[in-house]
């Protein structure tokens, strides 16, 4: 019985060595921020320093892989996006497998994402972009990375609004504030986005704000409509955040992860923390995640089929 696993049967979990939490996106991004919020909670619980290593890189999937081939032992854990469970669906020649090299512990938080155009663009509404479809070849869209959640979430929202527009994914080394920048350059049409990347650029002018991607508006842009309410019945589609650990981690270990890890989203000022950023916590067992996290995969699967017939 190894460490871990001696600890989590005694109803306490203590790592044998400081942890790592890897996520890859990088400096400043929602993953980044959730993740320095979440660490100093969980080594409190853990009597270990709970450190956060920033990976970018390769679409998002060097972090991804720099945890797939770290050794089972509870001490290095992934932070991602729902583009974790995407890129199974897409992403075939990854040197990882998003679904068998890694076992998920627990959501952590779901929040919209905003759509959005360069002003630069001539779009101010849903509407008016739908109307734009009637100019074949000339729509646009961008995208973190292929198999992402601002590729899904568009293609999903084309779909629902029968619109069929060419995806430009970003350029080799690209962040999330060069794909910004390509929305503001005109590089593309339309953008789905994080909120809190988006605001700044939305309060200056720089992006107009269509709508947001949940059925609710969201706190931080509550004069935003949602993308539902400004004529795509029934659209939602949020970005979630959640923790994953290499494949191989003892069962034991995975249940005293996912239980400490909701113990500290559920104290009050992280849960301030969340809601102050236009969040809210999810709550799921570790074999509901697990279930959740295989069906959007199937779901991101069935969609991108039916998009590229």
């Amino acid at each position: 019985m190894t460490h871990a696993e001696n600890s989590a049967s005694l109803g306490r979990y203590r790592p044998a060595k400081p942890v790592r939490i890897i996520e890859p996106f990088g400096l400043g991004g929602g993953p980044d921020l959730l993740a320095r919020a979440l660490a100093p909670k969980l080594a409190e619980l853990w009597g270990q320093p709970v450190t956060v290593e920033n990976v970018p890189g390769a679409g998002a999937t060097a972090g991804p892989a720099e945890v797939a081939k770290s050794p089972a032992d509870s001490c290095t854990l992934l932070m991602n996006t729902n583009a974790h469970a995407y890129s199974a669906a897409l992403l075939k020649d990854l040197p990882y497998d998003p679904l068998k090299d890694f076992i998920p512990i627990i959501p952590l938080t779901r929040q919209p994402y905003v759509l959005v155009a360069g002003k630069a663009a001539g779009v101010a509404t849903v509407a008016e972009l739908i109307a734009a479809k009637a100019k074949p070849g000339e729509l646009r869209f961008g995208s973190t990375g292929i198999g992402t959640g601002t590729h899904i979430g568009v293609e999903k929202f084309n779909r629902a609004a029968g619109i069929r527009a060419q995806h430009v994914p970003p350029l080799p080394g690209d962040s999330n504030a060069d794909t910004i920048a390509g929305a503001i350059a005109g590089r593309f049409t339309y953008y789905l986005v994080p909120i809190s990347l988006a605001l700044p650029h939305i309060r200056d002018g720089a992006l107009v704000a269509l709508g947001v991607s949940t059925a609710r508006r969201s706190t931080l842009l509550p004069v935003v409509p949602t993308i539902a309410e400004a004529g795509v019945a029934g659209f939602d589609f949020p970005i979630w955040y959640g923790i994953w650990a290499p494949a191989g981690t003892p069962a034991g270990v995975i249940d005293r992860l996912s239980k400490d890890i909701a113990r500290a989203v559920a104290g009050p000022d992280l849960r301030d923390w969340i809601a102050k950023h236009g969040a809210e916590p999810m709550s799921m067992t570790q074999p509901e995640f697990a279930r959740f996290v295989q069906s959007e995969s199937d779901s991101a699967a069935r969609l991108i089929e039916s998009s590229n017939p």
